[in-house]
């Protein structure tokens, strides 16, 4: 359970208190300045997460004769402890309320619940991306986006507009079909995408929870602890971790730059990012604001040549851009009818 806040005013005489409020996914209430920058913080997070693409093909390849020796689960599981511990780190160093975080009862509660949910969502991505292709990949995980509007549904009973489900469906298609059509067979890496897809659409509703009512900063450094001792945890399952050879991956040619930058980058810069700013916007707006990331790691792989150019590109990069528009006028025209003042 999260604990109790202090109640706080919303306009006038009605009194919300902040557990309420995000049992409701409603955004914080703030100027439309502050929402824009959420807007513009979260669109800068997906810039980061696109590159985390290349970042991860070029980890990949350099490790491929030990991830064959170990096994997927076992290299995966001491990547991820790798990058969320050098971004624990950076947390420690730059925050003091990182640092008194670690003592806080409350803050290790709200960051094993998101620390949990974004380790079972690396690990089964990064395992289930070993059995399938790449465009394949990005499908099946942008299903985050209707598996939130799903979960918000469920867990608020309250039904979305018809804009919104269609906002969904083209930022779903925009993301999943951006490298062209996906090929599915329905093995096991495709089953492991598709759970991936559902533990990262419960990383963005309960971060609108938790971060509504926790600090920002000590909520994201005591996830990112809880993400270190469990893919330490992890590793310890699934190999023989006293083996020197298995841990000389982590300073092996072709490996320190790109965890570096999966580390400060993909973590620590993004993933505090997302703890601050996604309060202040519905968790169905702030997904489909992530699918922009294949949009992104295409570009990328389009400069680096590691993707070909295809129509497309512009089809589903189209597509996502149109559904976040819808979002962004829908919610203003919402606001603005909200501001008038009543004849009544």
């Amino acid at each position: 359970m999260l604990p109790p806040t202090m109640a706080i005013e919303l306009g006038g005489e009605n009194m919300v208190t902040k557990e309420q409020q995000s049992a409701t996914f409603t955004a914080l209430e703030t100027p439309p300045l502050q929402r824009r920058k959420a807007v513009i913080g979260l669109f800068a997070v997906t810039l980061v997460w696109g590159a985390t693409f290349i970042w991860m093909k070029q980890l990949l390849n350099s490790i491929q004769p030990q991830y064959e020796e170990f096994g997927g689960t076992a290299v995966v599981s001491l990547m991820v402890f790798a990058r969320f511990a050098i971004a624990a780190i950076m947390m420690l160093i730059f925050f003091s309320k990182a640092r008194t975080a670690v003592a806080d009862k409350e803050a290790w509660k709200g960051g094993v619940l998101l620390g949990g949910l974004m380790l079972a969502g690396f690990v089964t991505q990064m395992v289930g991306l070993d059995e399938i292709n790449p465009s394949t990949s990005a499908f099946l995980t942008s299903l985050y986006v209707v598996l939130t509007a799903i979960l918000t549904a469920f867990m608020t009973k309250s039904k979305p507009s018809r804009i919104l489900l269609f906002a969904v469906l083209l930022a779903t298609f925009g993301a999943g079909f951006i490298e062209g059509p996906p090929h599915l067979s329905w093995g096991w890496g495709e089953i492991l995408t598709v759970i991936c897809a559902l533990f990262f659409a419960l990383h963005i509703v309960y971060t609108q929870k938790v971060t509504q009512a926790l600090d920002p900063i000590s909520v994201t450094s005591t996830s990112f602890l809880a993400v270190v001792i469990g893919a330490f945890v992890l590793t310890i399952l699934f190999t023989d971790i006293s083996n020197p050879e298995f841990w000389s991956m982590l300073i092996s040619d072709g490996v320190i730059i790109p965890l570096l930058c999966l580390g400060i980058g993909g973590s620590f810069f993004c993933l505090l990012m997302l703890n601050y700013y996604q309060r202040y916007l519905h968790p169905v707006q702030a997904a489909i604001i992530y699918a922009f990331e294949p949009v992104w790691a295409t570009v990328y792989g389009l400069g680096l040549g590691l993707v070909n150019w295809s129509w497309w590109i512009i089809i589903g990069g189209g597509a996502l851009l149109l559904g976040n528009l819808m979002v962004e006028t829908m919610g203003n025209s919402q606001r603005n009818e909200e501001a008038e003042p009543s004849n009544s």
